[in-house]
């Protein structure tokens, strides 16, 4: 059995001479203190990637940095996913007995560190090498043919994205640590910039600095006591052009196969943390994990179901598109809201049940996903 213990999570946004290992360490400080542990409690540390710091051994960069000196050590990297998927590892570590503490780390100061074009230049290279990146295609871009072709099959019109926009923008307004704090409307969703159509500005998350942390544990270390449940991976595919045109979804079969290891179901579920680069991401992972039926997440979310207040509240911190996306760090701020809020520690965020929640990454186009059940013990 395994344990959240701690969690950490840095104010997302313009963060003027930030750094990587800054934000990074940051979080760890504040997980670990979270967790009741000190730095030499400490004895796995898994950490993510940075496109402002790519070092081939960025871990053990980490660990020299923060000053431990932990018996595993790994970096990992698969794009969005990868919070969720160091949980998930550090979760099965834990579980086999090869460490009691590890501390699971991601950071980026990607807003202030990186100019416009070099972020579009890294993350573009997702693409395949010979038959896309040639061409010219963004993130967004990838993200606009994948929208347009669910739209045609399912019924879903731009105002429908243009609803999870509004719906993340009213969750991070009363987040001190959000990169946005002013409402928004679909109208004002609709009339924002077009980016690679059908997505526009304001469907579209920011790039932010930012860092999050976690400690999973053996043991509880605090009152709080947050097992892990069941973990779930897929990977379908890398290039968008590879796509499977049939079949279950990466995340259909990333949630499946952690249903079968926690021995819970969607009706099980109380709070919901999904990743949300885009509109379009938001939605098609809400009806593939079964939070919605297809074509009916937008409709949903319209009539408050995905609200703070609502049957399954979800983001309530505002996710990707408002509170801000880091890079790995981003993902993890999901989990740590999740923690916060399964703990009773979300303040004027608190949902009326948080005990049993389902978690979900997404890597690249919607290629490698990682689901993820908690549940509260006490």
């Amino acid at each position: 059995m395994s344990y959240i213990t701690g969690v950490g999570l840095t104010r997302f946004g313009k963060i003027d001479g930030s750094t990587t290992l800054s934000l990074m360490r940051e979080a760890a400080e504040a997980a670990i203190a979270d967790a009741g542990l000190k730095r030499g409690d400490i004895d796995g540390l898994l950490c993510g990637y940075s496109t402002t710091m790519p070092h081939i051994m960025l871990a053990t960069v980490f660990a020299e940095h923060f000053g431990i000196l932990p018996s595993h050590c790994h970096a990992v990297q698969v794009g969005g996913a990868t919070g969720m998927a160091m949980a998930m590892l550090a979760y099965q570590l834990v579980e086999s007995g090869a460490a009691k503490n590890i501390l699971v780390v991601g950071g980026e100061n990607r807003l202030t560190g990186q100019s416009r074009d070099a972020s579009v230049q890294a993350l573009a290279q997702v693409g395949h090498p010979i038959y896309e990146v040639p061409l010219g295609p963004t993130i967004p871009a990838y993200y606009g043919l994948v929208a347009s072709r669910y739209m045609h099959d399912h019924g879903v019109t731009e105002e429908d994205l243009a609803e999870f926009a509004v719906l993340m923008r009213s969750h991070a307004i009363t987040h001190p640590g959000a990169q946005f704090h002013e409402p928004i409307s679909v109208a004002e969703v609709m009339a924002s910039k077009p980016i690679a159509s059908p997505l526009k500005l304001l469907d579209c998350c920011p790039v932010s600095d930012g860092g999050a942390a976690l400690v999973i544990s053996r043991e509880p270390t605090t009152a709080h006591q947050i097992k892990v449940r069941g973990c779930g991976q897929a990977h379908t595919h890398q290039h968008v052009t590879a796509m499977p045109a049939a079949g279950p979804s990466g995340a259909e079969l990333s949630i499946a196969r952690a249903w079968a290891t926690s021995g819970v179901e969607i009706a099980d579920v109380k709070y919901a943390a999904v990743y949300d680069s885009f509109t379009i991401t938001l939605l098609m992972l809400l009806e593939d994990l079964g939070l919605a039926a297809r074509g009916e997440a937008a409709a949903r979310a319209r009539d408050g179901y995905f609200s703070r207040t609502g049957a399954m509240p979800l983001n309530t911190h505002g996710g990707l598109l408002s509170y801000g996306h880091c890079g790995v760090g981003g993902a993890m701020a999901h989990l740590v809201e999740t923690h916060l809020q399964m703990t009773g520690r979300a303040g004027d965020r608190q949902v009326r049940d948080a005990s049993l929640a389902l978690l979900h990454g997404d890597g690249g186009v919607l290629s490698s996903h990682v689901s993820m059940i908690l549940e509260r013990v006490r």
